[in-house]
């Protein structure tokens, strides 16, 4: 997601505190990704308002993290069908046809 350019700073408001942070990434891309955390961290608040803000800032962390692995395991899941899809139709293609995908001899 870099763009490659110079760092900006991004002032972003995460847990009721207000945050400056210094990324190379556009101003519109870090407002989302904090608040996407803020929300995390609000959800984790309402369903525990006791807890302390730093647990709270912890298993908000997690939330997003374990959001992060199924996404990466469906990633992957849907890569690995769409490649046998893609051999399945390359085994029915003339065999001049099949390209690098070729399901046997040629």
């Amino acid at each position: 997601m870099s763009d490659g350019g110079a760092k900006q700073s991004v002032a972003v408001r995460v847990g009721g505190e207000e945050l400056h942070i210094r990324s190379e990434h556009p101003p519109e891309y870090t407002r989302a990704v904090a608040d996407y955390f803020d929300e995390a961290l609000s959800r984790i608040r309402a369903l525990a308002p006791s807890i302390d803000g730093h647990k709270a800032a912890i298993l908000a962390g997690l939330a997003v993290t374990d959001e992060l692995f199924r996404a990466r395991r469906a990633d992957t899941d849907v890569a690995s069908r769409l490649t046998a899809l893609a051999d399945e139709v390359a085994r029915l293609l003339p065999p001049v046809k099949r390209g690098s995908r070729s399901g046997g001899t040629e």
